[in-house]
């Protein structure tokens, strides 16, 4: 009888083993390779969005024409090199970049950097809201939805989904205001707190209203901070919501028709037992990977949320740097909201490597 064997001559190692793949070494290229993709990412954004400023003229004319004297508006461009070549202008703003400096606004003459930090902790705040809120509403409802597969409740589920994401934000937050603020009192119509002179007096305050109040051990303000967040939290929040409820009700309805489930199913497992236990794990792995496109629409909302609201974050002050037609503080809002997506889609990416390898190869 013939023996088949797997090694090579001279006793080297199994021809299988030489080639079967390193599924660390796996994992180490695709986030390499998913993190210098940031780069040009960012680059070309930040590029963008500098020649889209720079359609309309120069910043200065933008924001200060027809409020100063020829003479001095003349000397204000030529001072600040708005004069010159624009590629010229381009590479000094990519250098500047590089040194960590976004330039002064023209309105009010704050360092970008400093609008950056004051008011982008506020805009972190109101996104970590809206997810409670988002998670709270879509993945449970999604599951209802799934379990419940062509039923009313079903039927009801995928309404509320489709309007949560269709209406547009600011309409949902008018409405709310109206409701809530409005014809029933229960909570303040806009802002972010009615403490802010006490919140301000902290030591190293760092910005996120809520936790501020909890280091202080005051929790008559960190209730007031979260009154006044609710309705901004629910009105962004709904938006995110409705697709992640999509999302989960699809996937589960797909996982509740895979093997596995199938087995469950033959050895007398519940319905119920076989959604909230074993179906729904991995009906949540494309949440994950969707969830850096929902950081951008999350951005996006907040900047209508922030101006219905009157809550002051990146937002706010975009809207508010639009109307004064300042676009040395518009591009760098522009261009932080730009690197956080950029980031939130790499770190999406590693998490979404850690659940499901198939996505490393």
């Amino acid at each position: 009888m013939t023996v088949v064997s797997d090694t090579e001559p001279g006793g080297a190692a199994p021809v299988l083993e030489k080639k079967r793949k390193n599924p660390g070494l796996g994992l180490a290229r695709y986030l390499v390779i998913r993190f210098l993709l940031i780069i040009p990412t960012i680059f070309i954004l930040i590029s963008m969005v500098f020649f889209l400023m720079r359609i309309t003229g120069d910043p200065i004319s933008a924001a200060l024409g027809g409020r100063l004297p020829p003479e001095q508006l003349a000397e204000r461009i030529h001072a600040a090199g708005y004069d010159r070549p624009v590629i010229l202008q381009y590479f000094d703003y990519l250098g500047n970049i590089l040194h960590g400096d976004f330039g002064t606004t023209l309105s009010d003459n704050r360092p970008v950097t400093e609008i950056l930090a004051q008011y982008g902790t506020s805009t972190l705040e109101l996104v970590i809201y809206a997810l409670i809120v988002a998670f709270a509403v879509g993945v449970p409802f999604g599951m209802i939805a799934a379990y419940k597969r062509d039923r009313l409740p079903d039927a009801f589920m995928r309404f509320f989904a489709i309007l949560c994401y269709a209406t547009p934000v600011f309409f949902a937050g008018l409405l709310l205001k109206l409701i809530f603020s409005v014809w029933l009192g229960w909570l303040p119509v806009a802002g972010r707190t009615s403490y802010l002179p006490e919140l301000s007096n902290l030591r190293a305050p760092s910005g996120i209203y809520l936790l501020d109040a909890l280091r202080a051990g005051n929790l008559t303000i960190a209730l007031d901070v979260l009154e006044h967040a609710v309705l901004p939290a629910i009105a962004l929040g709904l938006l995110i919501g409705g697709v992640f409820l999509r999302l989960v009700r699809t996937n589960l309805i797909g996982t509740l028709g895979s093997d596995f489930v199938e087995a469950g199913r033959s050895r007398g497992v519940s319905e119920y037992r076989l959604v909230t236990k074993h179906a729904y794990k991995p009906a949540l792995i494309p949440i994950v990977t969707v969830m850096g496109l929902q950081i951008a629409m999350t951005l996006g909302g907040a900047i209508l949320t922030e101006t219905t609201f009157g809550w002051k974050g990146l937002g706010f002050m975009l809207a508010e740097y639009l109307t004064a037609r300042d676009f040395v503080a518009v591009q760098g809002i522009v261009m932080l909201m730009a690197v956080i997506v950029a980031v939130t889609n790499f770190l999406v990416d590693v998490i979404a490597a850690l659940i499901d390898p198939r996505v490393r190869y």
